[in-house]
């Protein structure tokens, strides 16, 4: 006979990994094509001069250079006016 209860099962015991997001090269930083300026979701922060944007939304640089980062004034299709970080490598 036992002399403990059977343990169920729990439902929360599971966690995700870490993604490791944010700024990897800082403005001013030295950049050569292929390296990660900016892993993130969504495009918080746009591509601008000798930058590209992968499938997932990563900034990486096309060419040998500085990072900086600046804003940019957009309209959206709404008619509203934002303001959006822009990365290039110059």
């Amino acid at each position: 006979m036992a002399h403990t209860k059977a343990g169920g099962t729990t439902k929360n015991l599971r966690d995700s990994n870490p993604k490791y997001l944010g700024v990897k090269l800082a403005d001013g930083a030295k950049a050569r094509p292929g390296m990660v300026i900016v892993r993130q979701r969504g495009t918080k922060i746009e591509a601008g001069k000798n930058v590209k944007v992968g499938k997932d939304h990563t900034l990486f640089a096309v060419a040998e250079g500085t990072v900086s980062f600046r804003t940019r004034r957009k309209t959206n299709f709404d008619g509203r006016t934002v303001s959006k970080k822009v990365a290039d490598v110059n």
